[in-house]
């Protein structure tokens, strides 16, 4: 889906007119029915704005260009209720909840997450905890919070 029409929809969602829209984000009537038409799109200041206006992520209201992951304990973000919130209530798109909530991160310690992935996931092939330790810290290494 397009920008555009990712904005319509928001707008509409909240049963909101443009200029309804408009005065909410602080913006003119005009600006709204630019970014539906597709002539401009917000800036990314504005995006910022909707994005805590209306609870919805940045990616998202870009019409999820990228791929999220985690990058804590590499779990694919692939829901806005999955992503975590900064100290200001504002998504931040690198982690999720789990790991990473009001400004702290869950998991100090990279052997404190191992430790919790050890117990916590399946193990259809009944691998060895240590084999698995392995296998998760190797996935772990490639990502930016354990780099």
């Amino acid at each position: 889906m397009e920008v555009k029409e990712i904005l319509r929809n928001l707008r509409e969602k909240n049963n909101l007119t443009q200029d309804q829209m408009a005065e909410r984000i602080n913006v003119t009537r005009q600006a709204v029915s630019r970014w539906e038409t597709g002539l401009t799109q917000p800036n990314p200041e504005m995006l910022k704005v909707l994005s805590r206006e209306f609870n919805v992520s940045i990616n998202t209201l870009l019409g999820a260009p990228r791929t999220l992951v985690c990058q804590c304990c590499g779990m694919p973000l692939s829901d806005d209720s999955m992503i975590s919130r900064d100290v200001y209530g504002d998504f931040n798109e690198d982690y999720c909840k789990w790991c990473y909530t009001d400004g702290k991160f869950t998991y100090q310690k990279k052997v404190d997450l191992l430790d919790f992935l050890v117990k916590a996931m399946p193990n259809p092939d009944n691998m060895g905890d240590d084999e698995r330790r392995k296998l998760f810290d190797a996935h772990l290494s490639q990502l930016k919070h354990w780099k």
